[in-house]
């Protein structure tokens, strides 16, 4: 419409004007989460935070062959998905209804470009690959032995110094954890999840492959002379139980997901310590912090690369849902007042990794194969008698000594799942008893006594400990 003394040309004018004006404001709307995502990696930068994304190059959203067109079926459905051999069908490595084809050319380069341009414009440091194993199937299921895409990543000039971690199995059952295809790859180590929740949780095991989980799955992964951080020990991640939940459940409790509780694992090996969810029995309560701070010794202090889920260190709960990624509530949310709640178990994390974190500053370690590190150390195996380990599933403790040459330092460590106090003997030290046994942790202890400061661990008397129910005891000493 023109304005009073307009003319049809300046109406014109002012018309495009609008319009650059709406498309500069659509494009500033679109950018919007770009620019907020690149400001985030950058802040986190300065603050000496590393961001690893999580990629999914395993399925899609359209489901199964019922699902709706939402992606790739949509432009080139053979050339994507894996399909069954009628073609009528998709494969289902995943556990999603459908697989992407990832060794086909084009979807590697879809793959690739992807990859590239998260390092390039939005300044990741690397990326942990969901259910990476499916990475290894050619286009009928089966395995490759050198699978092409795999290596493309790995040998990309732009994607050169990127940090790669595999979840190195599928839901069809390919477990590649130890044998994961490629030089550079960190594998999340299943084993120590499951061997770890068992051993805790009182349940049958064998001792062999716990604790050489603890000195880095040498079994599993000594084999390649690869560093230590090839193994990526966790006993929680955002799929499954939180820590809390872990300790708190019997069961899984997903009847808000709306699929009547059929969805999530059902082998989560945990145990709730005597009550199914929520209690104010302080008994109880005090169990369950014993076990979180049991589970978050282990993993920090394993050889290899530890992780935690965020969340863990101040005891956050699902309220029993081990598979809440459709919950965008109070489930899934952070709540900051369990800062306040649980301050004895952050305290306890914070203390744990100042030092890892001082250990693993140290230069000459980045360079130390797994089987290099222990054969710097001297081990000694026990049970509640020295040199007397009770290496049968159904025992419930055990303990060790570590020497550490290198640093003259001397650990013993006692891990007791049985319902009831042990004693356990201490081996002896120097006569004149100048550097005596210290003690640097007992989880079964109030906080702060729980972990001390490293320079500050009391001083023992005598050559006996009792190690309470369900608890992890670290003794130490210069030699």
């Amino acid at each position: 419409m023109l304005r009073p003394g307009e003319s049809i040309t300046g109406a014109m004018r002012r018309f495009h004007s609008l319009h650059r004006t709406r498309r500069t404001v659509r494009a500033r709307i679109a950018l919007g989460p770009l620019d907020e995502f690149r400001d985030m990696v950058k802040a986190l930068h300065r603050a000496g935070i590393e961001v690893i994304l999580d990629v999914v190059f395993n399925h899609t959203a359209e489901g199964n062959h019922d699902g709706p067109t939402l992606s790739f079926r949509g432009l080139d459905n053979p050339t994507y998905y894996i399909l069954e051999q009628d073609r009528s069908r998709y494969a289902n490595y995943s556990g999603t209804g459908n697989t992407l084809n990832a060794n086909h050319p084009i979807v590697r380069r879809m793959i690739l470009d992807s990859l590239r341009y998260w390092v390039k414009e939005m300044h990741v440091d690397g990326f942990r690959f969901d259910l990476a194993a499916i990475l290894e199937r050619d286009e009928s299921g089966q395995l490759m032995p050198n699978p092409p895409v795999l290596w493309d990543i790995e040998s990309d000039p732009e994607l050169a110094g990127t940090k790669l971690i595999a979840e190195a199995w599928d839901a069809a059952g390919l477990y590649k954890v130890g044998s994961f295809i490629g030089d550079s790859w960190k594998e999340w180590n299943g084993r120590f999840r499951d061997d770890v929740r068992s051993f805790f949780a009182a349940k049958s095991i064998r001792f062999d492959t716990l604790l050489t989980g603890w000195l880095g799955s040498p079994a599993i992964y000594g084999h390649e002379e690869r560093e230590a951080e090839q193994s990526v020990n966790f006993v929680t991640c955002h799929d499954g139980f939180t820590l809390n939940d872990l300790v708190s459940y019997n069961s899984k409790h997903n009847e808000a997901n709306g699929e009547n509780n059929r969805d999530g694992a059902n082998d989560n090996r945990s145990w709730n310590c005597g009550v199914e969810g929520p209690t104010d029995d302080p008994g109880v309560e005090k169990l369950r912090n014993r076990q979180v701070k049991n589970f978050l010794t282990v993993t920090m202090l394993s050889v290899g690369m530890p992780m935690l889920l965020m969340g863990d260190e101040v005891r956050r709960t699902q309220r029993g849902n081990n598979n809440a990624y459709c919950q965008d509530n109070e489930t899934s949310w952070f709540d900051w007042t369990l800062l306040t709640k649980h301050a004895d178990v952050h305290r306890f994390v914070t203390l744990l990794n100042a030092r890892r974190v001082l250990r693993d500053a140290e230069p000459e370690r980045q360079r130390v194969s797994l089987n290099q590190l222990l054969r710097g150390v001297n081990l000694a195996w026990h049970g509640v008698k020295l040199n007397q380990p009770d290496w049968s599933e159904h025992s419930h403790s055990i303990a060790f000594t570590v020497e550490i040459r290198q640093e003259r330092l001397l650990f013993h460590v006692i891990l007791n799942a049985y319902w009831q106090p042990l004693d356990f003997e201490l081996p002896r030290l120097d006569s004149a008893g100048e550097n005596p046994w210290r003690r640097w942790i007992d989880t079964a202890l109030d906080s702060p006594h729980d972990i001390l400061e490293w320079a500050k661990a009391e001083p023992l008397h005598g050559y006996a400990y009792r190690a309470e129910s369900r608890s992890v005891v670290m003794l130490l000493t210069g030699v």
